[in-house]
């Protein structure tokens, strides 16, 4: 199975860097500016694990993780916001984020959470 990952953020440097990165450690990788983009995308690039900046142009990424659970509900999201409250953290997860990150966010956290991720995803298909 061909690991994928899609990045959503409206900032081009995150995106490119997150690209960058994931794409140095083996996965495949798409990214998006909006969550609009983000939901044209996801229907043929299938993406296992997605990280979701909270804060985006039109629909933001709460909605968006919302969308992404009804139609892939294998999927794991992961929020990454430059705004961090607690409030907002238990509306991740109420959303169905797996967990959320705050920026400036250490890019080996973001691997571990991969990693960790689709070894979840394996185990879920093999039962």
């Amino acid at each position: 199975m061909k690991k994928k990952i899609i990045v959503v953020d409206d900032e081009k440097m995150i995106r490119n860097m997150l690209e960058t990165a994931f794409t140095r450690e083996g996965y495949d990788v798409m990214c998006a500016e909006s969550a609009e983009e983000a939901l044209e995308i996801l229907p043929t690039f299938k993406a296992q694990v997605m990280f979701l900046d909270l804060k985006l142009p039109g629909m933001d990424g709460m909605d968006l993780c919302k969308s992404i659970r009804e139609l892939y509900p294998m999927s794991i999201a992961y929020a990454i916001t430059g705004y961090a409250s607690l409030y907002e953290l238990s509306d991740c997860r109420r959303v169905g984020f797996e967990d959320y990150f705050t920026k400036p966010v250490d890019l080996k956290t973001l691997f571990k959470a991969a990693t960790d991720s689709f070894e979840k995803i394996q185990r879920w298909e093999k039962s």
